[in-house]
Order: C-alpha cells, then structure tokens, then sequence
C-alpha cells in the first residue's frame, strides 16, 4: 500500500524556521510530482509550492523568497524548507504525491496525514 509520511511542524515564533518532511512508502514504482498544501482553520486548502521529478518548482505567491521546496528521488521524500514564518502561515501542511506501484499501473494521488504549523506572533 502507497503512503505519504510527514515529519516535521509544530510552534514556532514570527520570523522563525521549520523544516516539513514527508516520505513516499511502499511498493513504489514512480514518483512524478509531489508537494505541500495547507488548510487554515476555515479556508480552504491551497497549494503552497510543488516540484516534478526533474525538480522544477512552483510557489504560492505569498511563499516566494521564503519557502524552499526540494525533493530527494532516490528516497522518494520532498522536503519543505520554510524560513521567515508569518502567523499567516498557520495552517495543516499536507503532503501530496502522484505515485505509481507498477509499471503498468496507474498513477494515483496521495495525501500524508496532515501536521500542524502553528507560528505565533
């Protein structure tokens, strides 16, 4: 069975750094792209960077300049570096994968657990 495992979040003051980890396991034949969402208490989830296997990336607008998303294919594991946190960046950070277990499989979309990123002012 393909999972997503994350690692990381937790408390940390304005201006400060955390640092998201989230592992793809299982039977795992491909990874294509993988990245991080967040969902704040009553908005919706939105994609905050993802990156493709050949690592191009993507940010949200309002990461830019301070979230690094990177990735390590011979782990499967993306990484999300994230630096001069704003309470606005308070949120469940998800990780998201598309995944394939066979050669001839499909590919399917993958969702970690969910972490806590709580910033305080």
């Amino acid at each position: 069975q393909l999972q997503l495992v994350e690692s990381g979040g937790g408390l940390v003051q304005a201006g400060g750094s955390l640092r998201l980890s989230c592992a793809a396991s299982g039977s795992i034949f491909s990874v294509s792209i993988m990245g991080w969402y967040r969902q704040a208490p009553g908005k919706q989830r939105e994609l905050v960077a993802d990156i493709t296997s050949g690592g191009i990336t993507n940010y949200a607008d309002s990461v830019k300049g301070r979230f690094t998303i990177s990735r390590d294919n011979a782990k499967n594991t993306v990484y999300l570096q994230m630096n001069s946190l704003k309470p606005e960046d308070t949120a469940v950070y998800y990780c998201n994968g598309v995944l394939k277990a066979t050669v001839v499989g499909r590919w399917g979309d993958y969702w970690g657990q969910g972490t806590q990123v709580t910033v305080s002012s």
